[in-house]
């Protein structure tokens, strides 16, 4: 069926629109069910954007955040002295991750070289987050920052990720809005649970995304349950 994408929120523009990827969650875990097809045009309007809540457009900008950690170092200093104001800066800025998402997507259209799994940074977590939240409790760009933390956290063990960058990553999410520390009584046991589900996992190993230096990012294997169970402990 031949289709056009008008998304209405930031999340969408940035991301969830590009790519042609369509999913649904279940309990069994986030994206599971779905197919790869492209629509045949996507429009943003960035007026329907004035619409939204505060708390729905913040979490767009933890997909942002994403991007200029894994691809993009000048646009993390950009970020870092963001005024919200500008209507041409944030059209720019729609601008600079549609390019980032669709040049990553066009080596690996249907995610088969692990080439496109660049994009799951702070995912692996974040989805198991949203899971063990039965996806109520935070929305995904939410549960997204708080994988952020998480896989930052790994990165400084197994990629070389310095401590004032993991921090200046964690001050930029919290600058926006975003959590950075689960609640006290968070379920962490159901986000180990729910990782073991999540679709990155093949033949029982761990492919997880790290970033050695903002700008930059990279898939390994010798990531550990131990590992993720750490970071998650420290959230």
């Amino acid at each position: 069926i031949p289709h056009i994408q008008i998304p209405t929120t930031l999340l969408a523009m940035v991301d969830s629109s590009i790519g042609g990827k369509t999913g649904v969650d279940t309990r069994a875990g986030k994206n599971l069910i779905g197919a790869f097809h492209q629509p045949s045009l996507v429009i943003d309007d960035l007026d329907v954007l004035k619409t939204l809540p505060r708390r729905e457009f913040n979490q767009g900008f933890a997909e942002i955040i994403k991007h200029a950690v894994i691809a993009d170092a000048k646009m993390f200093q950009t970020l870092q002295s963001w005024k919200a104001g500008a209507a041409t800066a944030l059209q720019r800025l729609v601008k600079r991750n549609i390019e980032i998402k669709s040049k990553i997507v066009a080596k690996d259209e249907r995610d088969l070289t692990g080439e496109r799994a660049l994009l799951n940074f702070g995912h692996t977590v974040g989805h198991a987050i949203e899971r063990a939240g039965n996806y109520r409790k935070f929305l995904h760009g939410e549960a997204v920052s708080l994988g952020i933390v998480a896989a930052c956290a790994i990165s400084v063990k197994r990629a070389g990720l310095s401590a004032d960058q993991r921090a200046a990553i964690v001050d930029l999410l919290e600058r926006f809005g975003l959590p950075t520390r689960l609640p006290r009584k968070f379920p962490r046991k159901k986000i180990l649970d729910a990782v073991n589900f999540d679709k990155k996992f093949e033949s029982g190993n761990v492919r997880f995304v790290v970033t050695p230096h903002i700008g930059a990012a990279r898939i390994t294997d010798d990531v550990t349950l131990d590992d993720i169970r750490e970071a998650v402990k420290q959230l």
